[in-house]
């Protein structure tokens, strides 16, 4: 009965674990189901708004401008480059290489009048047709091509992503304990951080004159750390354990960018705007249209009516958090 005993200790574990494995692999399957898919994807959180600590006060300066009746230049935005050369091991940029899309949304939130100049390959292609009359708006006749049609800039925007620096400060411990007896349990535990910081340079330009009116300069840092702890033993001269825990977390390198961005055309936009301060944000404005998603202006007279004062409710159009597509959707699909 002891050899029995000892087999079955023996077997049980390696058992329990081809069990789980089988489990796990029962999770997807060869064959589609009848809605079509493998495996139902991981996951389901809602959409929601991608705010900085400055996306609020881009808000302000937004409702600011509309308030109190400044004036309004219009901007365009360049191109905003990576010019760390950072690469990854496995291929493809550290640093976002879409710092221009990031300014948009900024000057959209703080209320600037965009216009496009980053890619305009659609209209060029659309005046192209137009030009050799092959486009109509709906009648009978073509697209007539009108002089002073597009709207020019005021100011433009470029500039690039100048540092990524790696480890400019690391602390950390690592420890393990335990009995010499190699029978007896043994524990170990670690903790680390790390500290890097990205760098960016943007300068603002008169478009009718070249002159460089605006350059601002900014860096963030970015703070990482792990922590973990583990126990090794045998049990029963027979059996082990173990046993591995710990967490990671790092800053997000590309939010810290998008901060780094709207803290720069925060600080220009108040310039444009003859702005001191934040004392300007004290006021309260009900019809506002733009908020931490950016800014609009309705293409029909519906502002009493429109999506603009929701775009920032995570469970607004949701199946699984909105009533009305719940109650759209029930008994449609299974």
């Amino acid at each position: 009965m002891t050899d029995k005993r000892k087999l079955l200790s023996h077997t049980r574990i390696p058992a329990i674990l081809m069990a789980g494995a089988f489990l796990l692999s029962a999770c997807a399957s060869p064959t589609a189901g009848r809605n079509g898919l493998y495996a139902q994807p991981a996951g389901g959180a809602p959409v929601t708004a991608n705010p900085t600590p400055y996306s609020a006060a881009l808000s302000c300066l937004g409702g600011y401008s509309r308030s109190s009746g400044a004036s309004i230049p219009r901007i365009a935005v360049g191109r905003i480059i990576d010019y760390t050369g950072k690469q990854e091991v496995e291929g493809g940029a550290k640093i976002t290489q879409g710092a221009s899309l990031m300014a948009i949304s900024a000057f959209a939130k703080a209320g600037v009048r965009l216009v496009e100049r980053y890619d305009t390959s659609v209209s060029e292609l659309e005046l192209k047709y137009a030009n050799n009359k092959l486009i109509s708006d709906g009648g009978s006749g073509y697209r007539k091509i009108k002089a002073g049609s597009v709207s020019g800039s005021d100011f433009y925007v470029v500039g690039g992503i100048t540092e990524l620096n790696f480890n400019i400060a690391s602390s950390g411990v690592d420890a393990y304990g335990g009995s010499v007896d190699v029978k007896e349990p043994k524990g170990l535990f670690k903790a680390s951080t790390y500290v890097m910081n990205i760098g960016l340079d943007l300068r603002l330009v008169d478009t009718k004159s070249l002159e460089v009116v605006d350059v601002i300069s900014y860096q963030k840092q970015i703070i990482g750390y792990e922590v973990g702890a583990g126990i090794f033993a045998f049990f029963n001269n027979a059996n082990i354990i173990d046993i591995n825990a710990g967490s990671k977390a790092l800053e997000p390198m590309q939010l810290a960018v998008r901060s780094t961005i709207e803290r720069a055309v925060l600080e220009m936009t108040a310039n444009l705007y003859g702005v001191s301060g934040p004392s300007v944000c004290n006021y309260s404005d009900p019809m506002a249209t733009n908020g931490n998603t950016g800014n609009f202006f309705n293409a029909y007279d519906n502002l009493e009516s429109n999506n603009g004062y929701t775009r920032q409710d995570p469970n607004r159009w949701h199946s699984d958090r909105d009533r009305n597509v719940r109650s759209f959707l029930r008994g449609r699909y299974n």
